[in-house]
């Protein structure tokens, strides 16, 4: 019997727009780089001395983020719970 279910690595919140803690350790993964990369951002660049790099760096890694959880995640909906 084949599994027809899509194996998402983050399910959608059940109240609200966008995508919960990761369902399976792919999901884990992205978020623990997605972490380390932000604490060598701070590091890289340090937010007091690089007023314009380290915002334009963590929007640069939130963007990639939502984009893998757009990519690997179940659809986004407006969802009110009833699910």
């Amino acid at each position: 019997m084949a599994n027809t279910k899509p194996d998402y690595w983050f399910p959608a919140k059940r109240y609200g727009w966008g995508w919960g803690m990761p369902s399976a350790w792919q999901g884990w993964v992205v978020l623990a780089v997605f972490a380390v990369l932000l604490a060598l951002g701070t590091i890289i660049f340090p937010p007091k001395t690089n007023t314009m790099l380290f915002p334009l760096y963590v929007a640069g890694l939130t963007v990639v983020l939502v984009g893998i959880c757009y990519l690997k995640g179940e659809p986004p909906s407006w969802r009110w719970g009833k699910d």
